[in-house]
């Protein structure tokens, strides 16, 4: 185990919320939620203003409109996020080799790789500059942390947030994590920490004095030996640059249970369809289809289908998910349905080609083609289809750009700002209104160029400045200026 801090944890504070906030002046300083707005929805994410209420990820909405009932409650924009977690991601991959995303907003970082940090003065200086890149780059804040191993570089990192660096100085790792509780090690969840409780045992220390037998005997023979090394502060565990996917899959919760059996079909059809986009765009085919359907009472069952080999044909995955859902009784009703492909290759085999081409040619004679990318036009172009999810860029052909607050009863209401305006004024149109189309997210970071540049509607743009250099004399600030603190 290494003992300099040059494994840095990097978090992004609030990150889907703080990004909403960012595009929207009016929402700055402000609680706000966002996540799927159904009765059924979660909260992916809540700013910290709102979590002064109480509302945390994976509550359901419900109960976070009940906690923050003035709150803004928006819809997920994951192309925004998307585009700003790349930029991101940028800034890590020019600093190592080995960057280890865990989703969107985090990653692990191993400095020594890239020859960027050696020592505590190095990764620092390294942090600190990271920080200001990102700022400068997107707008954003993130946390990070920084220690000698993934597992105290992440509770560092939880440390510092929001907006901070904190380093977990060599020689002090045990006195830290001693009075923690146990849920902060890796592999401990609410099961786990349920069973450690019972046995008297709370914090990280307790682990420590219960003593490696004892751990085994309660836990089993590896986590045991796992957890009881994490609680000494060993962590061996390296920055792996790339994590193979060992599936791909999407699904979808319905607001009101489904029980047209010919609706189910049909979902399970499209679901495929989405799951295959995910596939090719990941490059990659696979061998068994699964499909996993939750019922009415919350009874979830999972069915698979293995191939004679890998596809990444639509035509096949739908096919073998129908197949499959022939075998599920739903008569009750349905409130998830998904589709997943595993066995991954980057390769097809070329027999099922043949499999697809006369699965589209029965498709073709019955009078259905498979169009997974596109809706039918008439459905694009039809008012009565227009969807106008809050939160969402819209563009109106007399006041600009603007972003939906809601709609209902035929009307949608459009609060006209820009991520560089002044909180802007609110208007309500028909949702059927010819002059008022959805946009594409504008760049929270104005755009550097030589000469001014005049962005066109709809367009959409993210900063592309070089990141922000701090001098090497840059010292450490306290936490509440946003800068770095050490760990005692």
């Amino acid at each position: 185990m290494r003992t300099a801090p040059t494994i840095l944890h990097l978090d992004m504070d609030a990150f889907y919320a703080s990004a909403e906030q960012a595009a929207k002046p009016s929402l700055r300083g402000k609680a706000v939620v966002v996540g799927g707005l159904g009765p059924r929805g979660v909260v992916a994410t809540a700013s910290y203003e709102a979590r002064v209420f109480g509302v945390r990820s994976a509550m359901p909405m419900a109960q976070a409109r009940r906690l923050a009932p003035n709150a803004a409650y928006l819809v997920p924009r994951f192309g925004l996020y998307r585009a700003i977690s790349e930029q991101v991601m940028g800034l890590l991959h020019a600093l190592s080799p080995l960057v280890e995303p865990l989703s969107l907003d985090e990653a692990f970082v191993d400095l020594e790789a890239g020859d960027a940090a050696w020592d505590e003065t190095s990764a620092r200086l390294v942090g600190e500059r990271l920080r200001a890149d990102i700022r400068g780059l997107t707008g954003l804040t993130g946390s990070v942390g920084l220690a000698a191993s993934k597992m105290l570089a992440k509770i560092a990192s939880e440390e510092a947030k929001p907006d901070g660096l904190v380093v977990i100085e060599p020689g002090t790792e045990r006195a830290l994590l001693e009075p923690m509780p146990v849920r902060i090690l890796p592999g401990v969840g609410p099961a786990t920490g349920d069973h450690l409780r019972r046995a008297g045992i709370t914090t990280v220390g307790d682990i420590a004095e219960a003593g490696e037998d004892e751990l085994v005997r309660l836990l089993g023979k590896a986590h045991g030996h796992a957890l009881y090394a994490m609680a000494l502060a060993r962590d061996d565990r390296p920055v792996v640059a790339e994590r193979e996917a060992k599936s791909v899959s999407v699904e979808d919760t319905y607001d009101v249970d489904i029980h047209d059996r010919i609706r189910v079909g049909t979902e399970v059809g499209r679901l495929a369809d989405r799951c295959v986009r995910r596939l090719r765009a990941a490059g990659l085919s696979g061998r068994t289809i699964v499909l996993k359907v939750r019922r009415y009472d919350f009874s979830t069952l999972t069915r698979s289908e293995t191939l004679r080999g890998p596809t990444d044909d639509p035509a096949v995955v739908r096919e073998a998910a129908a197949r499959l859902l022939e075998s599920v009784d739903t008569t009750g009703g349905v409130r998830l349905l998904g589709v997943g492909v595993s066995g991954l290759a980057d390769y097809t085999q070329e027999d099922l080609f043949a499999q697809a081409a006369g699965e589209r040619e029965r498709e073709r004679e019955s009078g259905h083609t498979d169009e997974p990318e596109e809706l039918p036009a008439e459905r694009q172009t039809a008012p009565a289809e227009r969807r106008w999810p809050a939160g969402h860029d819209v563009r109106h052909a007399e006041f600009g750009h603007g972003w939906v607050q809601g709609s209902g009863l035929g009307r949608v209401t459009v609060r006209f700002e820009t991520p560089g305006s002044q909180p802007g004024r609110v208007r309500t149109f028909r949702v059927d209104d010819p002059d008022l189309e959805p946009a594409d997210p504008l760049p929270l970071v104005p755009l550097i160029s030589e000469g001014p540049q005049e962005q066109g509607a709809g367009e959409s743009a993210y900063a592309s400045s070089e990141p922000a250099s701090l001098p090497k004399s840059c010292s450490a600030s306290s936490k509440a200026d946003g800068g770095a603190t050490s760990r005692p």
